[in-house]
């Protein structure tokens, strides 16, 4: 490929070190030469790692929105700086790949998707669990009708003891909400791309702050602070679409289950329903029998964007984000489908708090 992509990385923490910048790395058309954080010394880690030779480390995103050899912005910050980056960012000249959620706010994600439209720059968030082989199979048969019309589906997104105790993860004027901003967002965001349904009726809502005000050595990651677990530990919501369609989201960091599930879905249509739980299975009825049926994933199968099913999802992730840039095409994950999620988070923590549905 001809064209060189020179991007900026704003937010050197473990998004970007785990996601974005090896998959950056695996694609030799595309360079990182600017790395910037508040904390100087990580942004030089990775520039060493991942940059080219004259990459740059800057404390101030604003040095790097200045550079006129940039085309491409990913930001990896907390989620309430994603708003303000992501507009100076495009309003600077540069497309935009921001982390999930795609603003602490739905006000500052409209702003957002405002902004991407005045200034005619490219827009998208990471919702990298579309790109997973289960998730591009099961998005092939909705689209082909095989499940029918899809009425009623759940998005999952439930650990059992798993509460992220590093970062800014229980900080909620950072990041705006618990696990359900955190990993709900996931699950519904899958969820609504497979119905590619965004037209919400109604939601309504319950949060809770049960288990984290009681310690538990127990968790992935450690024992959590009670006094620093200011977010919510658990909360689900139900949601009503303007064509009658419901969808329910589960979205916990700890909570009393045998089996968890994350960014995962399940379908339920008039011809079939669908999960996604230890695999891929499609269950319905034939000839009066009910059957299960389990979807080998591999060669075998019919390639959806790629061809190459051993690529691993946060790579093709990557590589459609820039073929969209360099082919000037839509995105995978558009600015408005991912507004509609994070009105959909911020209706949920209304309902919560008022004790009342939301209407839209």
């Amino acid at each position: 490929m001809e064209q060189i992509i020179n991007v900026g990385i704003i937010g050197c923490g473990g998004i970007a070190q785990g996601k974005h910048l090896p998959s950056l790395a695996n694609l030799d058309y595309v360079n990182v030469v600017a790395f910037c954080d508040i904390i100087p010394e990580k942004a030089q880690a990775l520039a060493e790692q991942y940059g080219t030779a004259n990459a740059q480390v800057y404390e101030d995103y604003h040095e790097v929105l200045k550079r006129e050899d940039i085309q491409v912005i990913h930001v990896c910050t907390p989620n309430d700086a994603h708003a303000e980056i992501a507009i100076a960012a495009m309003e600077a000249g540069k497309h935009v790949m921001s982390e999930k959620p795609m603003a602490k706010k739905a006000a500052d994600a409209r702003k957002m998707l405002e902004t991407a439209k005045a200034t005619g720059k490219k827009l998208t968030v990471g919702y990298n669990n579309r790109y997973r082989p289960d998730s591009l199979m099961l998005k092939q048969l909705c689209e082909r009708g095989d499940l029918g019309e899809v009425y009623h589906a759940k998005a999952h997104a439930v650990r059992r003891r798993a509460v992220p105790t590093w970062g800014v993860f229980l900080d909620g004027d950072k990041q705006g909400g618990g696990p359900l901003i955190d990993i709900g967002t996931h699950a519904l965001d899958l969820t609504l791309w497979m119905l590619n349904n965004y037209e919400v009726h109604s939601v309504t809502g319950s949060v809770y702050h049960k288990l984290s005000q009681t310690p538990n050595a127990a968790n992935a990651w450690g024992p959590w602070d009670p006094e620093k677990f200011k977010v919510e530990d658990s909360a689900f919501g139900f949601i009503t679409m303007k064509n009658g369609a419901t969808i329910s989201i589960d979205a916990s960091w700890a909570l009393n289950v045998r089996q968890p599930d994350e960014a995962k879905c399940t379908l339920c249509g008039t011809k079939a329903g669908a999960d996604m739980n230890d695999g891929l299975h499609i269950n319905g009825e034939d000839l009066g029998n009910l059957y299960v049926k389990e979807v080998q994933l591999g060669g075998s199968g019919v390639a959806f964007y790629s061809s190459d099913h051993d690529e691993k999802p946060e790579f093709m992730e990557m590589r459609l984000w820039m073929e969209a840039i360099i082919n000037d095409t839509e995105p995978v994950v558009t600015p408005e489908q991912a507004l509609v999620v994070s009105e959909i988070l911020e209706a949920i923590y209304t309902s919560a708090e008022t004790g009342q549905t939301v209407y839209f």
